[in-house]
């Protein structure tokens, strides 16, 4: 039975792959790199452009005429002792080919190969897992898909979805052995938009995804470290993109920041780097401040100060998990660091997500979130 999962999967990595690295461009990412998966044009799917509004409930599911979308979630959680812990849930969607116009009502689901990944951190730990599954057509069938009313999206046994038949509440859970979690997720914050009413653009002669987000989530349950039940609780921040090509030619790779500050307030600011290793204004960046009304407020580019202090090995890499950003438009100053530096998804597509802590002057420059950081090569691959 194992040695057929093992191959179930090595056959959906590769035909993931193919997907991903087929019809490229010479000047994206190579093959084989982290993120060749985003900065492939492949035709016959849809366009994320601006000007297209978002409709909720439909836009929580599936959006089979793209061909990468992703359900994100990040909780930062708190034992009773007040010591800190995270957990991640995400479910990837990668279509193998185009929907047929012919049929366009047909099983699209048979068409996708979904990724799942899991991640719980501890004070001293992090433990990551995977799975992949095909799609699946209803969520009896546990293997995967997604559903919109009531909304659900699932791989086997990590699932997401609605309490009722309202998006929110949400419940998330997963177990992979020994470790596992279950979460409950409430908000009286609407949801936002996130860049121009959820287009956001990731390059500056254009090009993109729709995003929007619930930053705003309270979390409350029990994590499942080596057997040992934990209840914590704390904020969780879910994300949701989707895009046919999310990188433009060129771009190597992003630092992601989602943060929880003790005022109450949410910022989420990336940067998309630039392959050559040339002057860091050629990193294109955005940062928008979200208030607890949910209103937000977008920050000029030109005055973000992102600065890397210096650089960790992890994994056989050199990574930049301490930063400072400087936002004199809102006259905001803080330092990032990790909760430690190992925090790395040991995966197919790896990458580093973790528990960071924001340090600053008041409550309004401190607090806590997660960073992402993606497309840095492994060291060797540097010289």
């Amino acid at each position: 039975m194992k040695s057929s999962r093992n191959a179930n999967r090595i056959m959906l990595v590769a035909a993931m792959t193919l997907q991903l690295f087929a019809c490229g461009p010479a000047d994206t990412p190579a093959p084989g790199s982290d993120l060749a998966v985003l900065a492939q044009q492949v035709e016959g799917y849809a366009e994320a452009l601006p000007g297209k509004p978002l409709v909720f409930p439909r836009d929580h599911g599936p959006h089979p005429d793209y061909r990468i979308e992703w359900w994100y979630l990040t909780a930062n959680l708190s034992d009773a002792q007040g010591e800190p812990y995270g957990a991640q849930w995400t479910l990837f969607r990668v279509a193998t080919r185009p929907r047929d116009a012919a049929n366009p009502q047909g099983s699209w689901q048979k068409d996708q190969v979904f990724m799942a990944h899991m991640a719980i951190t501890t004070p001293e730990d992090h433990l990551s897992f995977q799975r992949y599954a095909r799609g699946a057509e209803a969520y009896d069938l546990a293997r995967a898909g997604v559903e919109t009313g009531p909304f659900s999206a699932w791989l086997d046994d990590w699932v997401l979805q609605s309490r009722g038949e309202d998006w929110l509440p949400l419940e998330v859970s997963a177990r992979q052995g020994n470790y596992a979690f279950r979460l409950n997720l409430q908000s009286e914050s609407p949801l936002v938009l996130q860049g121009d009413s959820g287009f956001s653009q990731k390059n500056a002669d254009g090009g993109g995804s729709f995003y929007y987000s619930q930053p705003f989530l309270q979390a409350g349950g029990s994590l499942w470290i080596d057997g040992r039940e934990v209840p914590v609780s704390g904020n969780a921040w879910l994300d949701r993109e989707w895009s046919s090509q999310f990188l433009q030619a060129g771009q190597a790779g992003w630092d992601w920041f989602s943060l929880h500050l003790d005022n109450g307030e949410k910022l989420m600011l990336f940067q998309l780097r630039q392959q050559h290793e040339g002057n860091a204004t050629d990193n294109f960046l955005h940062a928008g401040l979200i208030a607890a009304d949910g209103s937000v407020t977008t920050l000029d580019p030109q005055r973000i100060g992102l600065q890397a202090l210096r650089q960790t090995s992890v994994a056989g890499r050199d990574l930049p998990l301490h930063w400072r950003i400087e936002l004199p438009q809102i006259g905001r100053q803080f330092d990032i660091e990790p909760l430690h530096p190992d925090q790395w998804l040991d995966v197919d597509f790896p990458y580093w997500e973790g528990v960071i802590f924001i340090n600053g002057a008041g409550p309004e420059n401190s607090g806590r979130g997660y960073m992402e950081l993606t497309g840095y090569p492994a060291t060797a691959e540097r010289h």
